[in-house]
């Protein structure tokens, strides 16, 4: 088995990591101006990465095992959809 995000799906962890990203930055600033950092900050995002987008990747891995070639491709699709929502909907519940 080999590892490659093959075209939409490069661009769909692109939208995961780059709306974590985002989350992370805007948690980070509120943080520094009200002049309190606790660790539960990153460990919470860490958390994530293994929850949200380690799964992601194990759709990807497992594409060679998927003779019909959509089941694999549509479940990780739903999941990026999913990740990318969750943190549309955290950003938007921050503003």
């Amino acid at each position: 088995m080999t590892f490659a995000l093959t075209d939409w799906m490069l661009y769909s962890m692109w939208a995961v990591l780059g709306f974590m990203g985002l989350n992370f930055l805007f948690d980070f600033f509120k943080m520094m101006k009200s002049g309190s950092f606790s660790t539960d900050f990153v460990l919470g995002y860490m958390r994530d990465m293994v929850f949200f987008v380690l799964p992601l990747f194990m759709f990807a891995n497992m594409m060679a095992l998927d003779h019909t070639g959509w089941i694999m491709h549509t479940a990780y699709y739903v999941g990026a959809i999913g990740v990318v929502f969750k943190y549309l909907m955290d950003l938007k519940g921050k503003m």
